[in-house]
């Protein structure tokens, strides 16, 4: 087992009716003005906006409201934030709803605390030093935003899909109330649970990762619970033991438990997150579900590489379905196998979206930042092996 760097500093509220503490919480946190960031209707539709709204003006804080925030989050939508936090004096903000908002309300924070363009911290031209203090009240099971370090936003400029990884911009608190996601539709549901399997399996597949029997047993029971849990909401949409579970797995398939002893520090993102990286093309591009694209292109990229590194494969393979085979074909399928059992695409063309030569050519170039780097930590991938995989996975 590799040194790690293991920090989860994130206070969890868990179970029902905890958004009522939000105030206190905010308070602890030196809290006086807060921003109210959140999505579309639903929260709206809900009454849970208006709950926490009250339950603001219950505890004598202040608050402005910003709404409308859309899967794969805009970058004109977090300047707007930004600059009614500076006009109106903000010193805390409320992410409500699901990853996206929580990835706007973190660049919001960043571009309180930075001078400049806050795009220019996604393009990693210059480093965060600061970030507003920022929790939340979580709504979806999928990103794991609510522990984690990331952000991802897109430029709607040039459809560029970007990331960003700093231990500053990890919320304060995160409320997690597993009956808020009990309306969800099942297509978001399905696709949060992707995104969930994919978090735990870009951390297996790093090539750093030799002796680690007991994070692979968390990361195995964590995908297990996963499969089991989403299959189970499936046949019965209001099971909030099922939600719990799918809750709870889903921040801590992203808060760094389930790479503990993998490739040490001082790598940003230890893991291969080739799939990842694919997708915020494709979402860039396209607008598509998050967790929904990864899985249209997992299964290529894993038939693309496996035969060069099958251990992993293997190992997967055994661990969590029982396969003794060598043959990491086998572990693909099964996996690949649950997506389409959950309705979720196997190939880009399961997306609605048709892919020519050109728009695979321009994906590919973009992805590797125009030919400046290649991505995947188990198997590096230039341009055209990002081309092959799209070939692979057009449908």
């Amino acid at each position: 087992m590799n040194n790690f760097l293991y920090y989860a500093p994130t206070r969890v509220i868990f179970g029902k009716d905890t958004e009522k503490e939000v105030g206190n919480l905010i308070k602890e946190f030196n809290g006086r003005k807060v921003l109210v960031h959140f999505g579309g209707n639903s929260a709206v539709k809900s009454g849970l906006l208006d709950r926490v709204c009250r339950y603001l003006t219950e505890a004598g804080l202040q608050f402005v409201k910003s709404g409308g925030v859309v899967p794969n989050p805009r970058l004109s939508k977090v300047n707007e934030g930004i600059e009614l936090c500076k006009k109106e004096g903000v010193d805390f903000i409320l992410a409500v709803g699901g990853g996206s908002v929580i990835d706007s309300a973190k660049a919001i924070g960043y571009g309180l605390t930075n001078e400049g363009d806050v795009w220019d911290i996604y393009l990693k031209k210059r480093p965060a030093q600061d970030c507003t203090p920022v929790g939340c009240i979580l709504t979806i099971s999928a990103t794991g935003s609510e522990m984690s370090d990331s952000s991802v936003i897109t430029n709607e400029e040039g459809a560029f899909k970007r990331g960003y990884s700093n231990n500053l911009s990890r919320p304060k608190f995160a409320i997690m109330n597993p009956a808020l996601t009990l309306t969800l539709p099942w297509y978001q549901a399905a696709s949060g649970a992707v995104d969930i399997i994919m978090h735990t399996l870009e951390r297996w597949f790093d090539s750093g990762r030799t002796s680690t029997q007991l994070t692979d047993a968390i990361a195995t029971g964590l995908i297990k619970t996963v499969m089991d849990n989403i299959l189970i909401l499936r046949k019965n949409p209001g099971d909030y033991d099922a939600a719990a579970e799918l809750m709870w797995a889903g921040s801590l398939s992203h808060n760094g438990l389930t790479h503990c002893g993998g490739t040490p520090p001082p790598t940003a993102l230890p893991g291969d997150w080739a799939c990842h990286q694919i997708e915020h093309e494709l979402g860039g591009m396209f607008d598509v579900a998050h967790g929904a694209g990864i899985s249209a292109v997992w299964g290529s990229w894993a038939r693309y590489i496996c035969k060069e590194k099958p251990e992993r494969f293997v190992k997967f393979g055994r661990d969590l379905f029982g396969i003794q085979s060598a043959d990491p074909l086998e572990c693909i399928n099964k996996m690949e196998d649950f997506f389409v059992a959950i309705d979720m695409p196997k190939t880009v063309a399961g997306l609605g979206v048709s892919l020519n030569e050109e728009t695979i050519k321009e994906l590919a170039y973009k992805c590797n930042y125009f030919g400046t780097r290649k991505i995947g930590g188990y198997r590096p991938l230039s341009d055209s092996d990002i081309e092959n995989i799209l070939r692979m996975a057009k449908g």
